[in-house]
């Protein structure tokens, strides 16, 4: 993606709002919108807004694992495991 080619002024939002619409819907690649020269927020289709969340949630979880790691805070598997199988009678 060529930066260059995503970025809008704030008016060709205003008055090509279809046409925004459009393009992120079928090319899935975000258009930057820009006031006064800078950069003020960004437009993206439904789908990659929720692939990016998911991968955000994703990357919280491994990092809250790893810090979990890090303070001792955790059990083995074969710990874990035993325990769910004393629970079920198996």
């Amino acid at each position: 993606m060529n930066i260059k080619e995503v970025i809008r002024p704030i008016t060709y939002l205003k008055t090509n709002a279809a046409d925004v619409l459009n393009t992120v819907t079928q090319s899935h690649s975000p258009i930057i919108i820009t006031h006064n020269g800078e950069a003020k927020m960004v437009v993206q289709d439904i789908d990659s807004y929720n692939r990016a969340n998911e991968s955000l949630t994703m990357l919280k979880i491994v990092a809250m694992s790893r810090e979990q790691i890090k303070q001792n805070k955790f059990k083995d598997a074969n710990t874990v495991f035993s325990k769910i199988e004393k629970k079920l009678g198996i």
